[in-house]
């Protein structure tokens, strides 16, 4: 019967429900792949906004639903984290969720005030390794990819830095450029235009890939090899899907995000296409998983 729907798959609208609000980076992602997703599948594929929990709500909604390829997640790397923050979470997105296909990573940005002395990632960690306790440092919340990254990062360097968490991103970058808050670490979009305009420094990349117009900003790897940190988006359905609908779905998104226009579209947002299969996905989610779950325990880090 599973053969007989896939042959069939997509006969309806297909919905791809997002974890965040709408007009956010994530939101913005999903829209761009669900407005070309139609072309290839021949249904219309519709976004759905289900904001909270970093993402659980939606995740856990959709794991609910019935395994036939209706009903998908546009999951990001907060996913993979939350269920270690989240004390009363029984939700496990590894077992509730299978992968259907990579999408996009969106590339954070380590910022830093004009006065800051550091220009680069040797610089900074030199600078952070002279002066415990000195520096503090802005991200858009605890448990936040940009704070565990950052975390990672200490970790690594064996450096001290305070960590203050925001409400949110909107207020890091006005208060990085005024000086209120030393370090900031921010999505690329929002660090690269006030970085281009002159209102503050690009320190580093803390992911190992280029993005567009970001080209002359260094990578944290250059102090740190192999250090790479930036939230994925990937496409989820619910556990039990049929292996062809799941293999027509990745098809359609690998098709996609191969377009040289989807590159530019993305680029606008910050991001760039990152297509992985399955085969693929699975192990990295479990890898990335497992990674998190060590720094948020290593930094004995809880969500207050």
């Amino acid at each position: 019967m599973a053969n007989a729907n896939a042959q069939s798959y997509p006969n309806r609208p297909i919905r791809l429900l997002v974890g965040y609000n709408a007009g956010g980076g994530v939101d913005a992602l999903a829209r761009l792949l669900s407005a070309r997703l139609p072309a290839v599948l021949g249904q219309p594929v519709v976004v759905e906004n289900k904001a909270g929990a970093t993402g659980v709500i939606a995740a856990d909604y959709v794991s609910k639903q019935p395994a036939d390829g209706y009903t998908l997640l546009m999951g990001e790397t907060g996913l993979l984290i939350a269920p270690f923050l989240q004390a009363r979470s029984t939700f496990d997105p590894l077992k509730a969720l299978v992968p259907v296909a990579g999408a996009y990573v969106a590339p954070l940005m380590i910022v830093a005030s004009n006065s800051f002395p550091a220009k680069n990632p040797k610089e900074l960690i030199a600078l952070l390794k002279s002066s415990p306790g000195r520096y503090s440092y802005a991200t858009s919340g605890v448990g936040t990819v940009h704070h565990l990254g950052f975390e990672m990062m200490k970790a690594k360097t064996n450096t001290f830095v305070t960590h203050i968490p925001y409400r949110g991103a909107s207020q890091i970058i006005p208060d990085v450029i005024s000086g209120q808050v030393p370090i900031g670490v921010v999505s690329a979009a929002a660090g690269l235009a006030q970085a281009k305009g002159g209102k503050l420094k690009a320190l580093a990349l803390m992911n190992t890939g280029k993005l567009a117009g970001a080209e002359n900003v260094p990578a944290m790897a250059d102090a740190l090899p192999g250090f790479n940190v930036a939230p994925r988006l990937m496409v989820l359905a619910p556990a039990g899907t049929p292996a062809p609908i799941v293999e027509k779905l990745n098809e359609a998104v690998k098709t996609v995000l191969a377009s040289p226009e989807m590159v530019q579209a993305a680029a606008q947002q910050g991001a760039f296409p990152a297509y992985l299969p399955p085969a693929q996905l699975g192990p990295e989610m479990q890898r990335e998983s497992a990674e998190w779950a060590k720094v948020i325990r290593d930094q004995k880090i809880s969500a207050e």
